[in-house]
């Protein structure tokens, strides 16, 4: 299968391949909960534009694959567009049987729940995939613990030596030297408390770690955070570690809340400056990923579906109308004062929100295009 993503498509099929699992599901998610509170579902689509596959189902209901890959939407009876933006002319006309089958007039809980869904189905999503990996495949765990020390690097500076063990950093306990690697690459130049085992007795030492620009088998440039150690394989050092359903979901949702807390963390230092612009990416690094990815191997790709539909619950779920967050919002004033917000004002939102995504889009599209060999991307994109 990978071997056709990558000669046949470039960068466009493993694309497609995520995106269509990750909108798919999140889509089915806010399906499935409007079916339960008993909201009629006019359409499915998976994509944008003029539909390549169409078909209605039992309930009326048009399932749609659109040409565009880049989204999709459910629309409900009575809403005027794929944001769910009500009708009002259209929901006027209604009588009252057919009113009770629309999203705007069920109970402010069960249209909560609807938006809702969405999200949470991408986070659902994510833990089941990162469970399964954890529960069939494994994982290959590494101790905590230092074999060497690099001159003049981080960990040369803060006194480490060969054989410490790392117990904590900013007392998170840290376990494996995969946890390790990812709190130093997260923390370039920000002082973090290490809890180091040494000889049988414990303490705490402050490091920095450098900030490097690094290369990655493909070619992309990252600036991470190093402290400068390798692992020890020494004894039972390096082992492979297959878990039960239980402790695989479990670590299927530490992966997901790993996934969300470190995009605050990365969010907050780019607004502060601390940290560039460069990091964020749209359509055509998330191609570049996916086919990048599908070269090394379906896991492999599979795991970044997973990342992906993290990402992408979370982006929704952000206060901006537009998006769920966006609804949830609205829903949240109507909760506190007792009325939905004006229509009017539901409709400056929605153009204010609108503004906001297209910008954030252009934004990260042309982050694209600087980082990358513009027409080269490009056409990889596009599998010439």
């Amino acid at each position: 299968m990978i071997d056709f993503f990558t000669a046949s498509g470039g960068y466009i099929l493993p694309f497609i391949f995520v995106l269509t699992i990750v909108v798919f599901f999140h889509e089915l998610g806010h399906f499935l909960v409007a079916r339960a509170c008993r909201v009629k579902v006019e359409t499915f689509s998976v994509g944008f534009g003029r539909a390549l596959i169409s078909r209605p189902d039992r309930h009326g209901t048009e399932w749609k694959l659109g040409w565009l890959p880049l989204g999709g939407y459910v629309k409900f009876a009575g809403d005027s567009n794929a944001a769910s933006t009500p009708d009002a002319d259209e929901l006027a006309a209604m009588d009252d049987d057919a009113r009770k089958d629309t999203l705007f007039y069920k109970p402010l809980w069960q249209r909560s729940a609807v938006v809702a869904a969405g999200p949470v189905a991408n986070f659902i999503l994510a833990i089941l995939i990162f469970a399964g990996l954890y529960t069939t495949l494994g994982q290959r765990v590494i101790d905590p613990v230092i074999g060497s020390v690099i001159e003049e690097s981080a960990a040369e500076r803060a006194g480490l030596q060969v054989g410490d063990r790392v117990l904590e950093i900013d007392g998170e306990t840290i376990e494996t030297f995969n946890e390790l690697r990812r709190a130093v690459t997260l923390n370039a130049e920000q002082p973090l408390t290490f809890t180091i085992l040494r000889g049988g007795s414990s303490f705490e030492q402050v490091i920095i770690p450098d900030r490097k620009r690094t290369t990655d088998r493909f070619g992309n440039a990252y600036d991470t955070g190093q402290l400068g150690v390798s692992v020890s394989v020494e004894g039972d050092a390096v082992r492979h570690v297959r878990y039960g359903v239980l402790d695989g979901l479990q670590r299927g949702v530490e992966e997901s809340y790993f996934i969300v807390e470190q995009t605050f963390v990365m969010l907050g230092r780019i607004i502060l400056g601390r940290e560039n612009a460069d990091n964020l990416g749209g359509p055509i690094r998330i191609a570049q990923l996916s086919g990048q990815t599908a070269s090394v191997g379906l896991v492999a790709l599979i795991n970044l579906t997973a990342v992906l539909s993290v990402s992408i619950g979370l982006i929704n779920l952000f206060p901006i109308p537009m998006l769920d967050g966006g609804h949830l919002m609205f829903y949240a004033y109507e909760a506190v004062f007792g009325r939905p917000l004006s229509a009017r004002a539901q409709e400056a939102a929605m153009r204010i929100g609108l503004g906001l995504v297209i910008a954030l889009f252009a934004f990260v599209t042309w982050q694209d295009l600087a980082r990358l060999d513009t027409f080269g991307a490009l056409a990889r994109f596009f599998g010439f």
